[in-house]
């Protein structure tokens, strides 16, 4: 059953006389609607969700962030505690049939009004609105507290990154995307109003191009393209993302997972321009005009391949490398247990300058 049947956005009942204070977060050089602390839960989620469900693709913020935006204004009018617990609670209306926010269809009650707060019936709850027998089913434990909690925002995070994953959509395709929104409300125009926000919100998060043209504008976006893909060592080809190994550099946990890794994420964007890059960070830093560490993030230009070293300055000592976009940022394959993302390239440690192919 999916957490709604009809638009919950309307059964939602908040307390609507606070407004947002200004406390959004800065992305992409705009002011997003998004209180700090929700989007923190919203970015974990698109984090951990492979854990739960290793076959998921494509899952990022913004796609739980318009979910949350439509079911209830990023928790609007609520306080969210450093541990993600929202108050109070928010509530939709009972589920009896009334009429009332529009629900026409009984839902008995499933858990004794542990969650919903009444046994006469269910209601929506949380920031993602769930209804209580659904959250049984796909609610996690985001933050380690031993409780899944649909009123905690990193648990209900989560728990609506897994309802969307399902047995393993790829949302980065927009047939799946869209079914995956459709599952959770059954109306084509919830699918269109929360696609809004996704794209609203994605372009947000989005370095602005305007000024990138040519080979530089072709290697970013085919990077930009696979956020949301999981890091996996050892994985990325000229062809994509391909099978490695998750979650620790030295695949001490033996799973596998398709994805890639830093040097692969640069060897499939750069092969999007014709250019054929070797398979590793250091040896990529021996190919075109190498822009010293000592020059600063300054010299960077878009495009620029970006390198860290256990020891800068020399070369051999090299173990990452990201892509340069513009105004501090890279698109970057970091690490196991994250996606391709955009970073601050003070992201990481042990700046070692970058190299011009373009």
């Amino acid at each position: 059953m999916a957490p709604i049947v009809t638009s919950v956005g309307a059964y939602v009942v908040l307390a609507r006389g606070a407004q947002d204070d200004g406390g959004g977060i800065a992305v992409g050089g705009k002011v997003a609607d998004i209180p700090p602390r929700m989007l923190a839960a919203y970015q974990r989620a698109a984090r951990q969700v492979g854990r739960h469900v290793p076959t998921c693709r494509g899952m990022r913020w913004p796609i739980l962030a318009g979910i949350a935006k439509v079911e209830s204004n990023h928790a609007s009018g609520r306080s969210v505690a450093g541990n993600g617990d929202i108050r109070p609670r928010i509530y939709g209306v009972l589920l009896n049939g009334s009429g009332a926010g529009g629900n026409t269809t009984v839902f008995p009650d499933t858990d004794g009004g542990r969650w919903d707060g009444t046994a006469s019936g269910e209601r929506a709850v949380g920031p993602f609105q769930f209804l209580p027998s659904t959250w049984d089913g796909v609610g996690k434990d985001a933050g380690g507290d031993g409780t899944a909690d649909p009123h905690n925002a990193d648990d209900a995070a989560l728990g609506a990154a897994v309802y969307l994953c399902g047995k393993g959509h790829d949302l980065a395709k927009e047939p799946q995307l869209r079914a995956a929104i459709f599952q959770y409300n059954r109306s084509a125009e919830y699918v269109a109003n929360v696609r809004g926000w996704i794209d609203q919100y994605t372009a947000a998060n989005s370095p602005g191009l305007g000024n990138v043209t040519g080979d530089a504008r072709t290697v970013i976006e085919a990077a930009l393209a696979q956020r949301g893909v999981p890091y996996s060592w050892g994985g990325g080809t000229a062809d994509g993302p391909s099978t490695g190994i998750c979650c620790s550099p030295s695949g001490k946990s033996g799973a596998r997972i398709n994805g890639f890794d830093c040097s692969g994420l640069t060897t499939y964007a750069y092969a999007k321009a014709g250019i054929r890059l070797p398979r590793t960070a250091a040896a990529q830093a021996g190919l075109g005009q190498r822009i010293p560490a000592s020059a600063g993030t300054r010299a960077l230009k878009p495009g620029d391949l970006v390198f860290y070293a256990y020891a800068p300055g020399r070369d051999s000592t090299i173990y990452h490398v990201g892509i340069y976009v513009g105004s501090g940022q890279m698109v970057n394959a970091a690490r196991p247990g994250t996606v391709v993302r955009l970073d601050a390239v003070d992201a990481m440690s042990g700046y070692a300058g970058g190299a011009r192919l373009l």
